[in-house]
């Protein structure tokens, strides 16, 4: 992102009136407008007829050439439609802004949803715009090269004290975009980026004092990695595998995955390690090169860790929420499903996560989010972990953090706004208003050849025809998302939600069932 970031500024030195990105002004103007947060958060949010508007930017602002390697995640920016669900509240107002514009049967899909409004009540308070740009860029980076965007932008937003930008992740674009368009930004300021890095995680793991596997952070060069691979071994004789990760990964795509060779005389192993290191690498992302691999640790930084192994291991998650008044909440917890030869890129999740360990996981995640507080994180965020069982004890290595949405916040984010329930971490329950539990297996990864060329229209009538659709009388059913990405890309995603975990896998099942006859058809 630092080469973007330069030219970035290069771009705007020459405009009036704009603060220079990254200079001392701009961020005098940022902490003045974050500080009007407060009282939107005591003031406004509480009360659902408080007039409001929510600029919703779900920029992927991440490394353009690691982005690239994702199919169809221009699409991505569709998870966040879940926040149309604001416009149930008859007085707020929500601006999207995407790359290319949304199909109007994937807005019309959403907005059919929404628990007591009508979507034509709805639609007269959203405003969707679009940069038309179908680039690799973030799309953030995007609307900053079009300032008639940002004016489109501002001529929309009724009261700039009773609005907020809200972002998938946040950067120094989106802090620059939060001070052109004078509303606050929910969300850490870019300025703690270090801490939702692999190596900043590791040293908030460190600080709060949770289990974490065994490692290295802080990593520059291939030789810093070598050095690190070795000690690793030597430390732990009998371990087979290591992970080597960027500081800035996404979804997995920037790990890699090294296999121990057999090396007799220890002494040996760096130098082993060092020259024979090709054949003995695994990197996750596609068509990245062992050269690029490293000029990205290079340029992020990266570290170094064990790979756990164990008889009984999964992949749980707990998500938390830091409020501008500093209060903290455990939002939920879930255990991810996870792909690829060595079970490192992120696939999908299941909610609550298991009743085996979701309280003692919920427990350790508050340790991670205490921590956060303190440095002044704010907004939404993720801790990862790798839980393995051990003489009928769970143990929680604590392996990252996102400092961002991610993909289990849209589904959660559904749940809530259809059913106006609650998760009680110290139960590891979900209940709805009426007090009804509530399961859900999610998705972004439904991926078949053979559903490209389905449009969505193609997929709502599927979906209806089959009674697919989520039924808000008994609070149940099928959400889909990534729309978008079904014709071209063949893939898409999925909440599926029950009254038990087996009913929503059932639902999971149902929706693969149908899809694959229709389309095989």
């Amino acid at each position: 992102m630092n080469n973007s970031a330069d030219t970035f500024k290069k771009t705007f030195a020459i405009k009036k009136d704009i603060p220079l990105p990254g200079s001392a002004e701009e961020k005098a103007i940022f902490n003045s407008i974050q500080q009007r947060f407060t009282r939107q958060f005591e003031d406004i949010f509480p009360d659902k007829l408080a007039p409001r508007t929510v600029v919703i930017i779900p920029s992927f602002s991440l490394d353009e050439e690691i982005l690239s390697k994702i199919a169809g995640h221009i699409f991505y920016e569709e998870r966040l439609l879940c926040l149309l669900m604001l416009l149930r509240m008859p007085l707020t107002k929500v601006i999207y802004v995407t790359s290319v514009p949304v199909d109007n049967i994937i807005i019309d899909y959403y907005l059919h949803l929404l628990p007591g409004i009508t979507g034509s009540h709805a639609r007269q308070r959203l405003t969707m715009l679009s940069c038309y740009d179908a680039s690799s860029k973030p799309l953030t980076k995007k609307i900053l090269e079009r300032p008639r965007l940002i004016e489109r932008i501002k001529q929309h937003i009724t009261d700039e004290n009773a609005a907020h930008l809200t972002c998938f992740n946040i950067t120094c674009f989106e802090k620059t975009l939060a001070v052109q368009l004078g509303i606050p930004l929910f969300g850490t300021d870019p300025d703690l980026f270090y801490e939702g890095t692999k190596s900043g995680g590791r040293k908030i793991f460190k600080a709060a004092e949770v289990d974490l596997p065994g490692g290295f952070e802080d990593l520059k060069t291939r030789q810093d990695v070598v050095k690190a691979l070795a000690a690793l071994k030597k430390n732990k004789p009998g371990l087979r595998k290591a992970v080597i990760k960027m500081n800035d990964g996404f979804s997995g795509e920037g790990n890699a995955v090294f296999f121990y060779p057999h090396v007799s005389d220890n002494s040996l192993l760096e130098k082993n390690i060092d020259e024979d290191m090709s054949p003995h690498l695994r990197i996750l992302a596609k068509n990245l090169s062992e050269k690029n691999f490293f000029e990205k640790i290079y340029e992020m930084g990266g570290i170094v860790e064990e790979f756990i192994d164990a008889e009984v291991k999964t992949s749980p998650s707990v998500q938390c929420l830091i409020n501008p008044v500093h209060g903290l909440e455990v939002l939920s917890t879930h255990d991810q499903l996870l792909g690829g030869e060595d079970g490192q890129i992120f696939l999908g999740a299941s909610f609550p996560a298991s009743s085996e360990y979701n309280v003692s996981l919920a427990e350790e995640g508050k340790k991670v989010a205490l921590t956060l507080a303190k440095k002044g994180v704010l907004g939404r965020f993720a801790i990862d972990f790798i839980s393995v069982k051990e003489n009928d004890k769970w143990i929680h290595y604590a392996i990252e953090i996102n400092l961002r949405k991610g993909g289990t916040t849209h589904p959660f984010f559904m749940l809530q706004f259809l059913t106006d329930g609650v998760y009680n971490a110290e139960k590891g329950e979900y209940l709805t208003a009426s007090g009804n539990k509530r399961f859900y297996f999610s998705t972004d990864n439904v991926c078949e050849e053979h559903y490209k060329g389905l449009t969505p229209h193609d997929l709502i009538d599927i979906a209806m025809f089959h009674s697919l659709m989520y039924d808000g009388a008994a609070q149940e059913g099928v959400v889909f998302h990534l729309i978008g990405a079904l014709s071209q890309y063949g893939k898409l995603g999925l909440v599926c939600i029950g009254n038990t975990a087996q009913k929503a896998k059932e639902y999971y099942d149902k929706v693969i069932y149908v899809l694959d006859n229709e389309c095989k058809a």
